[in-house]
């Protein structure tokens, strides 16, 4: 139903872009001007199953990519009949080959800026980046239809995506699956903030709240060394337990942030407000090719690099950002000496989660850059940590995709809004809180 419904509407766009040929076939005027509206009611409606949609802006981009289909195959049927019409149509007839050019041209303007403007100001995940692309690539024959494909690929894959998340969390609102015994407290990683400028957590944290969570933020400095961050986190900790009276959270930690918070629970007596830790993409292990960078860059280029990055977090709202203690304290050296100075903490449970990276080009910057030399040194990783250095506590779980993509460092905390294929970074971590519930944490 839903094919024929398009061929309709196409063969109606079609027809009003051929008025001319139309009229020297002999079709009646009355069903030549019949075209008119039938083409300004497509284009206002292009397809009723959008009106379905849980949401506005997700019903205009679907539809604005419906009418960038039929663009698409209106151009394809019309360049067909105009080449097809050559040899009729000259010499003798040439101005009326002419005028219905001049009337494709003009109907399948009107279709197309009315679909693309559409996507474009409702699309989310089609970016700046494709937005550059199809401006600059608009102009290209034969190019510029290739990148239109992508934008209605990975337009239509956003309002389908997104609107089946809608649905699910409304058929699932009052059964409150992350409604956990502790509150969430989310802790941030290296050179990130949770708070003051930024969303280091993408989507995940309305998700979860969507779904009854309660989430609470470390609000902690972005780079400062391991024992520094524990300070910080565990008065945040006492700070959340004392004012919402909550007894216990649960931590999911990020990166560096699993390190730090297995500090606090072990050297600062925050295993009495800590019920459970989850890490995620923590280098537990840390990573050798730091070891190697801090060995041989140069001191005065390193400190220059530090300079430049402490200079621009102070900006930001850190106190006293610490990039040379930080990112020493990532080291494969310095987590062993770590390691043991911070063993596990009696009545906390303990878990963690890793992913992996399949190709460079998978992850966006600079982790398209740190992939493969982490590789050389590290093995297979996310972008940053290598697979090796993920596992800690009771239990350990593993991800990637069958796609070429992979997960990185990043898509692990939704960190650029990007809707991957194979894998749903917000469902996952509603997953994960879901699980703790049934824990009884």
């Amino acid at each position: 139903m839903i094919m024929f419904r398009r061929i309709c509407w196409i063969g109606i766009i079609f027809l009003t872009a051929n008025i001319p040929f139309l009229k020297a076939g002999g079709i009646g005027l009355f069903w030549r001007v019949l075209c008119v509206p039938a083409f300004i009611a497509v284009n206002i409606m292009p397809t009723i199953r959008n009106r379905r949609m849980a949401r506005l802006r997700y019903r205009i981009c679907a539809d604005g990519c419906e009418l960038l289909i039929y663009f698409l195959a209106v151009a394809v049927a019309s360049t067909v009949l105009m080449l097809a019409a050559i040899p009729v149509c000259f010499p003798a007839q040439k101005g009326l080959w002419l005028a219905n050019l001049g009337c494709i041209i003009l109907v399948e303007a009107i279709t197309f800026w009315n679909g693309i403007l559409r996507v474009y100001c409702t699309s989310l995940q089609i970016g700046l980046k494709w937005r550059i692309i199809g401006v600059v690539c608009g102009w290209m024959p034969v190019v510029h239809l290739a990148v239109l494909c992508k934008i209605i690929r990975v337009a239509s894959y956003e309002c389908t995506f997104e609107n089946e998340k809608i649905l699910k969390n409304q058929s699932r609102k009052d059964e409150a699956v992350c409604k956990t015994r502790y509150p969430i407290l989310m802790v941030h990683g290296v050179f990130f903030r949770d708070f003051k400028y930024f969303n280091y957590w993408g989507r995940i944290p309305k998700e979860l709240e969507e779904n009854g969570a309660t989430i609470y933020y470390g609000n902690h400095q972005s780079a400062a060394s391991v024992a520094d961050s524990a300070k910080e986190i565990a008065m945040r900790i006492e700070e959340i337990v004392r004012e919402s009276g909550c007894e216990k959270v649960n931590i999911i930690a990020h990166s560096k942030g699993g390190l730090d918070c297995r500090y606090a629970i072990s050297r600062l007596g925050m295993d009495r407000y800590v019920a459970t830790l989850t890490t995620v993409n923590t280098p537990h292990r840390g990573c050798e090719f730091a070891d190697y960078l801090l060995d041989k860059i140069p001191g005065g280029a390193r400190d220059k690099v530090a300079e430049g990055y402490n200079a621009a977090l102070r900006k930001l709202g850190d106190e006293n950002p610490d990039f040379i203690s930080a990112v020493t304290d990532l080291t494969a050296t310095a987590c062993k000496n770590l390691n043991e100075k911070i063993p596990d903490a009696q009545g906390v449970y303990y878990q963690s989660i890793g992913s992996k990276l399949n190709v460079a080009s998978g992850g966006r910057f600079p982790l398209n850059f740190s992939h493969k030399l982490v590789r050389h040194f590290d093995g297979p990783n996310d972008g940053l940590v290598s697979e090796t250095s993920f596992p800690w506590g009771e239990s350990y779980v593993f991800l990637t995709t069958d796609e070429r993509r992979g997960i990185s460092h990043g898509d692990m905390i939704d960190l650029n809004r990007e809707d991957i294929r194979g894998f749903d970074a917000r469902e996952f971590y509603v997953s994960l809180v879901s699980d703790l519930k049934q824990k009884g944490y």
